[in-house]
């Protein structure tokens, strides 16, 4: 795990050194939106495909989704009764009740549980980020940064979910997966090829996107107790949840570990649109990446012991 920890690190300080130097005068910012866009619109969608197509479905797919939202609660809720009695503006509330909940299952959990477990814990992955995070973000999510953003929201946030090509291609996947159609060997190599590129530019544009402003010294009577949700109580609770369920062996570690990732760094958007505290919120991601290089070997070695 270790290896695999300083190996995801060195991609993400790249992206960190491009927005310290910016070579070639492109922009970090800039550079980041392309990278993600392209990952986003084609190559996350063909990795979700091709993954959920040839992965054994079981009930541990349900089990998997249930887990991560019971996760994603239990740190808002932690969250929410930590900031509830504090004397925060709406807006940093808002944007540390999203930095708790909701962890960066993909963009660092899908390398993370790949190189540490092998290529079959990209299911799990993406399990736990499409079953969940994602569709739970883009709806309860979208609903609490509008109301703490005082953002009037125009049309029903779950339509939100009809624009993500990620969770159109794992439709796809699964029903081609549970109709028992096979897989095209000519398509599935390409499918492999445009997925190859997906952990190299996610850890890359999430050093991109890691930033830290002035005047954090402000920020931290928010910020710890978001990183201690997502990655020591957050762990917890999903490990705890996964053995009631009856998830057992690597499934279980991968499931904990997706369950120990830092903040998601799509919550930064959010955060613009809804007119939140988004320099929390980068802070709280930056932070709790950061650590997190710590943290993930520790629940590793807990997990596999």
């Amino acid at each position: 795990m270790v290896d695999v920890i300083l190996q995801a690190a060195g991609l993400i300080a790249a992206g960190v050194l491009w927005r310290m130097m910016t070579p070639l005068g492109l922009d970090a910012d800039g550079l980041r939106a392309n990278l993600t866009g392209l990952v986003y619109v084609l190559l996350l969608p063909a990795l979700v495909l091709v993954v959920l197509w040839r992965a054994p479905l079981s009930l541990d797919a349900v089990r998997v989704g249930v887990v991560a939202t019971v996760g994603i609660v239990a740190g808002f809720l932690a969250a929410w009764v930590w900031l509830r009695a504090r004397r925060f503006s709406p807006s940093a509330i808002g944007a540390a009740l999203l930095a708790a909940a909701f962890p960066n299952a993909t963009y660092l959990g899908l390398p993370v549980l790949e190189a540490s477990l092998g290529p079959w814990a990209r299911t799990i992955a993406v399990q736990y980020d499409l079953f969940a995070c994602t569709p739970l973000l883009l709806s309860a999510g979208v609903i609490v940064a509008a109301r703490y953003g005082g953002v009037i929201i125009k049309g029903h946030p779950a339509l939100a979910l009809l624009r993500v090509p990620p969770l159109w291609a794992a439709v796809a996947g699964v029903s081609l997966n549970l109709a028992g159609v096979p897989l095209p060997r000519g398509f599935g190599h390409w499918l492999d090829m445009l997925s190859a590129g997906v952990v190299p530019l996610m850890l890359f544009a999430l050093g991109l996107g890691l930033r830290w402003s002035g005047g954090w010294g402000e920020r931290v009577p928010a910020l710890l107790p978001v990183v201690g949700i997502q990655l020591v109580l957050m762990p917890l609770v999903v490990w705890g949840a996964g053995v009631v369920l009856g998830l057992r062996g690597e499934t279980l570690t991968a499931v904990a570990l997706e369950g120990a990732m830092p903040s998601m760094v799509l919550g930064v958007v959010i955060c613009d649109r809804y007119r939140l505290d988004t320099t929390l919120y980068a802070a709280a991601v930056t932070l709790s990446t950061a650590l997190s290089m710590i943290t993930l070997p520790f629940w590793f070695e807990l997990l596999q012991g």
